[in-house]
């Protein structure tokens, strides 16, 4: 018995009559070209949907998103490589109908089209509304560091520029002492550097030093804690238990079904402070007036907990179990005698402050270098009836608050109070992972997405709108299949 054996290469079959009989009925290659076909790119706001009048056709628009959105799906997201694809690959060669645009060309779709590659991917996110596919009722909250195309090398904190500019300052000493004993036995013996060597030595130093002072002091001025000279917005961050430079890329996934709702991409090292705009996405793409939202224990900021509180959000933070106070409608006030585990929260509209006994902080002065704001309410804290504990007190007195600015004016008139408990069920919390982590493995393994290819906060998010695009693609196909997301989108755009 012998082995498997193929066809001879030399001989002759017959193809079938046209390329299309290549392509399954339920590949995901017909689902990208129904949905890209079905798009409007004038409401999208792409600059050139339509042809020029004179001079060389350029490509269509819908040509290169169909070969970027397949690309993304299948691990190709280089634009030399899905130049090559292009040449090669039968599904991308149905997909362009033969066309094999240069990488440069691929390149700069997705430079110019960067606000445009997020409205399409919203127009997706409406597509699977429509459908029936977000459930609309609990949604996880989560940030995942993504490595950005600047190698820490390429990263200066100011505790790293204070260490370089010292060990240079050593550097030219010892120099300068060699120097000083070439100079001395000059002609005696052989030195291993000549005069003329180590001057270029030293003149090379102090340039580079003059480059980290120079940078010490912008980041003075600016306020900024690092900076990064590849891509001077992505920041070094904790990522798998060491630091990298990085993107925090924050999303919000509907529960129903493990789809991506809305997205945002930020280079804060930590959550903190996202629960309310990730939350107010999500209720504006699920077009709600209320949702329960899911984080973890790096969300847990009082301030933030209650402006999302004050959105209409349901929170569930891990960790969370406080009590605090918030504006409430008239009527709403109730007596407050007490509280328990209380935290002050900052109302934003206001320019104020709220102790968990419903005081009013006034914003006073900064403190510290970083130009923290602290709030403080003396007069109402000698006369609360709450014995708070020594820290709650702290809180009381001083409730330092990050980007607050004292020249805005604050107000308290009119304001009308409630206490309100937030506390995390368990039973909802404990479903956070299997819903936001899911997408978040999906793309950094098997979509090999884990890394960036452009620079800038503004690029990199057209780059996560088509992976987080093509994430949803997929997860639709697996749970309707193909042909009836493509029977759903060509009926949909004949009756549009």
């Amino acid at each position: 018995m012998d082995f498997i054996q193929g066809e001879d290469r030399k001989q002759t079959i017959f193809f079938p009559d046209s390329i299309d009989d290549y392509i399954d009925e339920n590949s995901a290659v017909r689902v990208i070209d129904a949905f890209v076909n079905s798009l409007d790119l004038s409401q999208l706001e792409f600059s050139r949907y339509e042809p020029n009048e004179t001079g060389r056709p350029p490509y269509d628009p819908k040509d290169m998103l169909k070969l970027y959105v397949y690309g993304y799906m299948n691990r190709i997201r280089s634009s030399r490589r899905l130049e090559t694809e292009s040449k090669r690959n039968l599904e991308v060669i149905w997909l362009l109908q033969k066309l094999t645009p240069d990488h440069k060309t691929i390149a700069n779709f997705r430079k110019d089209n960067k606000k445009e590659l997020k409205n399409v991917f919203r127009s997706f996110s409406k597509l699977c509304l429509k459908l029936g596919l977000y459930g609309k009722e609990l949604s996880a909250v989560d940030g995942s560091k993504f490595k950005a195309v600047n190698s820490k090398e390429r990263n200066f904190t100011q505790d790293k520029l204070k260490d370089r500019l010292e060990r240079i300052d050593e550097k030219i000493e010892e120099y300068m002492a060699e120097l000083e004993n070439t100079d001395q036995q000059e002609g005696a013996v052989e030195q291993e550097k000549t005069a003329a060597e180590i001057n270029g030595i030293i003149k090379d130093l102090q340039e580079r030093k003059e480059t980290y002072r120079q940078m010490a002091e912008e980041m003075e001025k600016t306020g900024e804690t690092q900076i990064s000279l590849t891509d001077p917005e992505s920041r070094l961050m904790p990522m798998n238990g060491k630091m990298d430079v990085c993107y925090n890329v924050q999303t919000a996934v509907d529960a129903k079904h493990k789809l991506i709702v809305d997205f945002e991409v930020t280079n804060n090292a930590n959550d903190m402070n996202q629960l309310t705009p990730m939350a107010g996405k999500v209720m504006e793409t699920l077009e709600v007036e209320k949702i329960a939202v899911t984080a973890d224990k790096g969300y847990n900021s009082a301030s933030d907990i209650a402006e999302a509180v004050l959105m209409g959000v349901e929170a569930h933070v891990a960790g969370a179990d406080i009590q605090i106070c918030i504006p409430a409608e008239e009527g709403e006030q109730a007596e407050i005698t007490s509280h328990e585990n209380g935290k002050c929260v900052y109302i934003k509209d206001r320019n104020i402050a709220l102790c968990p006994m419903g005081k009013v902080l006034y914003p006073q002065f900064y403190k510290g270098t970083k130009g923290e704001a602290v709030f403080c309410n003396s007069a109402a804290c000698k006369e609360c009836t709450c014995r708070c504990t020594k820290e709650a007190r702290a809180f009381r007195y001083q409730l330092v608050m990050k980007e607050t600015d004292f020249s805005k004016e604050y107000y308290d008139d009119g304001l009308v109070v409630k206490q309100v408990q937030i506390k995390a069920q368990k039973e909802i919390v404990v479903q956070r992972k299997s819903i936001v982590e899911h997408p978040f493995g999906t793309i950094k393994r098997s979509m090999d997405a884990g890394y960036c290819l452009l620079k800038g906060k503004a690029k990199v998010t057209a780059e996560f709108s088509l992976i987080f695009l093509a994430y949803n693609i997929k997860r639709v196909i697996n749970i309707l299949g193909g042909k009836e997301l493509i029977d759903y989108i060509t009926s949909t755009a004949r009756q549009a």
